[in-house]
């Protein structure tokens, strides 16, 4: 009976931890005035990536002349720091904030409340998880897809896509990746300082250019592009958008 109560005890804990955010998170919107309602979230998550796609899409929305802030770590956040920066954003006149996901941020609830307008995914790598199950990880980033967003951007190669491929959107569901996708990398070339992709959008070829260089860019900028698409941007800025980006 002890070892069972001992084992039960953590769950409890979380659970109470959960709801203290969730009370939290709505105390913080009616002290801000709840400015998330005037402007579009984007919330990107993954193992790995969630920055770099940040960059991209701040850059895409930076061109097509949008007003638009970012949130962008791989380190998990207080809740109360994202209010603050949802409300700083507001008052600066911005219409699209990005924010960065960590699951760690997912597990406290720090979105609870929150309009979602597009939820995308990276990729989900299990070696770069600390103490945390496959199911545990999918489990903490289907409570962001699962808060009704109205757009969901999803990876097919990654290998844990059919864990996810369930999930849909409000308004529309888009996957990218080398697989059937609708934003489908057709090939890439890589180069000591960055990376070239051609990608098939919606059957439309687009190629696009990076000063980020790795094998894992193509992926990177196919899912910017799948979320800016998404959201009714044209092509030019989103070429625009990716080239502008220097890490």
């Amino acid at each position: 009976m002890k070892d069972d109560q001992k084992a039960k005890k953590p769950n409890r804990n979380n659970s109470v931890k959960r709801n203290v955010q969730k009370i939290k998170a709505k105390l913080l919107k009616s002290y801000y005035g709840n400015p998330a309602k005037d402007m579009k979230l984007i919330a990107i998550t993954g193992t790995t990536g969630k920055v770099t796609v940040a960059h991209y899409v701040h850059e895409i929305l930076h061109s097509a002349g949008e007003q638009v802030a970012v949130l962008a770590s791989d380190q998990p956040f207080k809740i109360s720091m994202l209010h603050k920066f949802l409300s700083d954003a507001w008052k600066a006149g911005a219409n699209y904030v990005i924010v960065t996901v960590p699951v760690e941020g997912l597990q406290n609830n720090v979105f609870y409340g929150l309009p979602i307008h597009v939820a995308a995914m990276t990729n989900f790598i299990t070696a770069g998880l600390d103490d945390m199950s496959p199911e545990e990880y999918v489990d903490s980033e289907k409570t962001l897809f699962n808060m009704n967003p109205d757009i969901i951007v999803l990876n097919s190669d990654d290998k844990n896509y059919d864990l996810l491929k369930n999930l849909k959107g409000r308004e529309n569901t888009v996957v990218y990746g080398q697989t059937s996708a609708d934003v489908k990398i057709l090939n890439s070339k890589l180069y000591p300082k960055g990376t070239e992709a051609t990608l098939s959008v919606n059957s439309e070829i687009m190629s696009v250019a990076t000063f980020v260089p790795g094998e894992t860019s193509s992926s990177y900028m196919a899912c910017a592009v799948a979320i800016a698409n998404a959201i009714g941007i044209s092509p030019n800025y989103i070429i625009e958008g990716i080239a502008e980006y220097e890490p």
